[in-house]
């Protein structure tokens, strides 16, 4: 009875993980729909999980939920232009090689190609933009905490999100056209906190 409670606690860890994996990717990608910002309005944050009620993802969550409530449409539409499109470029570039390195498509991003070509990913040619976006390295990590390997999950955590996302984070949350995503930030910085702490034990 103890095994069958550990393994349904730790894929009960594991779909959570996916779950949020996936949203912070899916808000990195493109601004929230009508449909995404009232799940968020709506979602139940006390919920009885052991990752959700971690100190700082316990703060984060209301946060976000609060957010949500207060944030129209054309706003949340508006606030993702300015901060990751703009003109030229955004507030924030969300790619590694640029806070690794200051330019884009440097060798952090070469690193990744030759990764993401061993883990077996194919680039989607409808996707336009480098391999290094924030939201593509969390899609990686949702099929890879779904396919249950450890050691694969580590190597590209550490590889390719723990060098520069506490950065990312941190300058999303400051930035002047933040207010939904520094929401979205204090969640992304509070989970991948706990997700860097998860593969500590494994080396760079």
């Amino acid at each position: 009875m103890g095994s069958q409670n550990m393994s349904q606690s730790f894929t009960e860890d594991a779909a959570l993980r996916i779950d949020i994996y996936s949203l912070l990717a899916h808000l990195f990608r493109k601004a929230p729909d009508a449909e995404v910002i009232d799940w968020l309005a709506n979602l139940d944050v006390d919920a009885p999980n052991a990752l959700i009620q971690t100190t700082g993802m316990s703060a984060a969550w209301p946060l976000l939920k609060l957010a949500a409530q207060k944030t129209l449409l054309t706003a949340a539409e508006d606030e993702y232009q300015d901060l990751f499109i703009g003109i030229g470029h955004g507030e924030i570039v969300p790619f590694g090689s640029w806070f690794l390195t200051g330019s884009l498509m440097e060798m952090p991003l070469a690193h990744l190609r030759h990764d993401l070509k061993k883990l077996g990913f194919q680039r989607d040619e409808s996707v336009k933009e480098p391999e290094d976006h924030i939201a593509a390295l969390l899609e990686v990590m949702t099929m890879l905490v779904s396919e249950s390997n450890h050691s694969d999950q580590a190597e590209f955590f550490n590889r390719h999100i723990d060098t520069w996302f506490e950065r990312f984070c941190q300058d999303l949350k400051k930035a002047k056209s933040a207010v939904f995503y520094s929401a979205v930030a204090e969640l992304a910085w509070q989970f991948l906190s706990i997700e860097k702490i998860r593969f500590i034990d494994v080396k760079k």
